[in-house]
Formats: structure tokens, sequence, C-alpha cells
């Protein structure tokens, strides 16, 4: 499945120079001309970062009088069709979709939910919840309780509520808490206390996370993944192993960024 986000990181930068005008006409012509020129539907809507992509959609209407999206549906087909029309849909928009098409129909793509909640921020979650009940008029968290049980389906709840903190600051008193709690809530007791797994690991922020992981190895001489693997199980056990290596994944583009500089 794609994903127009990748949680604080944009998978493409803003572009240098950028002119929703002069794209919208690009793109009018490119859909517009004898047979299709792929090639500058996707040297523009592949180079510019997503908040450009919707303002180039909001010139393409206020120009043209007619859907960018509807446009290029009309116009293409198959993947190419697919991949086009998701650059220009909104990320909360199609995350919804994602999120919908996931619990649809028998079965559930567990998966699809796991990479979409566990990494998205606390603003994009309204977003999306916002998004699903404008396009599906039905809850998120309803359709999440109904389609799935337990402890996944209460962490699910928890990350889809949007309350993630998203503070940039951490503290280091806390972490040492928190990695405690989690150590005796696993490792240090006969039997597992899920609660508190997902309190804190879906609450805090991503950067508050990165200290708690480094104090449990303190505390416990073990990974906090290596723990979760060893205590807990399912669908559970993979949502929270999602979170810790995205907050790895984090770290690193964080250390990647400071060797540029």
């Amino acid at each position: 499945m794609a994903s127009l986000w990748v949680g604080h990181r944009g998978t493409v930068r803003d572009y240098p120079g950028f002119s929703p005008s002069v794209d919208a006409e690009a793109i009018r012509k490119a859909i517009r001309g004898i047979g299709t020129d792929e090639k500058t539907l996707i040297s523009i809507l592949a180079e510019r970062s997503s908040a450009q992509r919707q303002l180039i959609v909001k010139e393409y209407q206020a120009a043209y009088g007619k859907e960018l999206k509807d446009d290029l549906k009309g116009d293409l087909s198959g993947h190419f069709e697919h991949l086009m029309v998701a650059l220009v849909t909104p990320p909360a928009v199609f995350d919804a979709k994602q999120l919908k098409k996931s619990m649809k129909g028998t079965g559930t793509d567990e998966d699809a939910l796991i990479e979409i909640l566990t990494t998205r921020t606390s603003r994009q979650m309204k977003e999306i919840s916002q998004a699903y009940y404008t396009v599906y008029k039905k809850s998120l968290g309803d359709d999440i309780s109904s389609e799935t049980s337990g402890d996944f389906r209460k962490a699910l709840l928890t990350l889809a509520d949007g309350r993630r903190d998203e503070s940039v600051k951490v503290d280091e008193q806390l972490a040492k808490k928190d990695a405690q709690i989690l150590y005796n809530a696993g490792e240090n007791k006969w039997g597992t206390d899920e609660d508190k797994f997902t309190e804190i690991l879906c609450l805090r922020s991503f950067s508050q996370l990165k200290l708690t992981f480094d104090e449990y190895r303190n505390i416990s001489q073990k990974d906090i993944e290596d723990s979760i693997k060893g205590e807990l199980s399912g669908h559970f056990e993979d949502l929270l192993l999602a979170i810790v290596r995205y907050v790895w994944r984090l770290r690193s583009h964080a250390l990647e960024d400071l060797r540029r500089r």
C-alpha cells in the first residue's frame, strides 16, 4: 500500500520555484493533447510536495472548472491512473480510504491498519478521522471497534483518538519512570500488563519514546523490541513493534540530517 505521509517526514520536499498556475496549465496540456504526455505528469506530480500538489488541484479547479482527479481518471487507466489520482488526493482522504479498504468485506487487513495508525501524528489522525466521517458518514472508531478485538482494538482506538503527545521536548525523569513501568509490566512480572504498554507506546511523543527505550535497555539489559517479542503476541505485538521500529527509523533519519549539515 502506498502512503502519502511518512510520519514527520515527507517523501518529497517542496519544489523550488514552484508555480501552481504554470503546473496546472502544463498538466492540462498533458492530458488534453493527442495522447497523454505521461512524462510531464510524472515530472510534475511526483516531484512536488503534498502541500504543493494540493495548490495545483485548487488552481486547476479555478482555471478549468473541473476536478483534476476526475480529468486524470477520464484520461488514464490501470496502475498509472491509480498512482496519479493518489498523488492529487489530500493525504487525510487517501489514508481514510485505505483504512476503509482495510476493513471492508470479509477479513481485515491488519498490516494496513498498523502502518497508518502507528506512524501518524495527532494532528494527522484528527484530519484522517474527520475525512473518514466526511466520506463514509461513519466514525473511524466505530468501524475499528466492529472489525477488531482485544488489546489490538484497544491500542488502535487509542491511536485513532489522536491523543499522542506532539511535544518536541523530552523529560528524562518521565522516560526513567515509563521504562520502569514497562519493565514491571512485562519482564519483571508473571504475565503481562498490556494496558501499560498501550498507554505509554500509543500516547507518548516519538521523541520521548526514543529516550524511554534507551532507559529501558539500561534497566532490563534488553532492547524493548526483544521484550515485546517475548511477552506479547498476535496483532497487538505487531502494532507495538511497528511503533518501536518507527521510533528507531526517526532516530536514524535525524542522525542522517545531522551528518548532512
